[in-house]
């Protein structure tokens, strides 16, 4: 039977219409923490124009496949560890990655996104779709609750500050263009990298 995240059904159609228009003139996507990779099969049936690189830590990979059999525009997954610093040579025009940055510890989140600034070509995006505080704030009872499970699940998960996050992409030439509201308190933050620069 194949993983199922019943997050991922919810959220896949929302995520497709803000990803349509921003990655209209795109061609390849590196997707970071493709988990079950129900995303990576709805969203490349979907925008068949690119094409999607998924990627996950290898226990992950037999689930991946079973959901991107079928879908042409799928690459199978790479074994990326985002801590160990092995990133694919390729550079990509854009990445994406869901639910990703509360569940990883903040130096792992900073080792994405200094990964991220590397494989990205100059004027890409990196699209982060998932829960964020704002001012230190939660936005909602809900993530707050969301956040006090995590933390005790494991002190160094917790829904992220944007202005932590922004700050971090400045940090490696990338700048927020875009601020989403997405259902369920969840936002989509989009960067862009520098266009200035070594691909």
């Amino acid at each position: 039977m194949k993983a199922f995240s019943q997050a991922c059904q919810n959220n896949k159609v929302p995520i497709l219409d803000r990803l349509r228009p921003l990655l209209a003139a795109r061609h390849s996507v590196l997707e970071i923490g493709s988990g079950t990779g129900q995303h990576a099969a709805f969203l490349a049936a979907a925008l068949p124009r690119l094409v999607w690189q998924t990627s996950d830590v290898a226990q992950n990979h037999a689930g991946i496949e079973a959901w991107i059999d079928g879908v042409d525009n799928v690459l199978p997954p790479l074994d990326l560890d985002v801590d160990a610093g092995e990133w694919p040579l390729q550079h990509y025009d854009a990445v994406f990655s869901a639910n990703t940055s509360h569940i990883m510890h903040w130096p792992t989140v900073k080792n994405m996104f200094e990964g991220i600034s590397r494989v990205l070509n100059p004027g890409g995006v990196f699209a982060l779709y998932g829960p964020f505080n704002y001012r230190g704030e939660f936005t909602s009872p809900s993530n707050e609750a969301f956040d006090r499970d995590l933390r005790a699940n494991d002190p160094g998960m917790g829904i992220r500050d944007f202005e932590a996050v922004r700050d971090l992409g400045v940090s490696v030439g990338l700048t927020v263009i875009d601020d989403y509201t997405m259902p369920a308190n969840n936002r989509m933050l989009v960067w862009e990298r520098d266009r200035i620069g070594t691909a």
